[in-house]
């Protein structure tokens, strides 16, 4: 389990060297998911490597909603302005990416 945290920070370093050396367009933890599934395609890394942890993670990734939470309290003046802008945002996108997603759905099932 060492080797894949390991193996996990390197990659996410790794993206956060890329983020800093192109202006941070790109957030360095996509920079590092996307060099370490390169690196899974190219089998350069073996996934057994990374299972373990990659488990752990998804098993408890509740956690990492934490710190949104904590600031979305932090920013309750805020949220609490704009709620209706942000209601709306929230209830457009998801029908939008509800709609996608039937209609890819929908495409993909016809050509099997």
């Amino acid at each position: 389990m060492i080797k894949g945290a390991a193996l996990i920070m390197l990659f996410y370093f790794l993206g956060e060297c890329i983020s800093h050396f192109i202006g941070g367009i790109v957030p360095g933890s996509v920079c590092g998911m996307i060099l370490l599934f390169l690196s899974l395609v190219a089998k350069i890394v073996k996934p057994t490597d990374v299972q373990s942890v990659s488990n752990t993670l998804t098993k408890n990734m509740a956690l990492f909603f934490v710190p949104a939470g904590v600031g979305l309290m932090a920013s309750y003046e805020l949220v609490a302005r704009y709620w209706i802008a942000l209601l709306v945002v929230s209830v457009v996108t998801t029908a939008v990416i509800i709609a996608v997603v039937g209609i890819m759905q929908d495409k993909l099932e016809k050509k099997i």
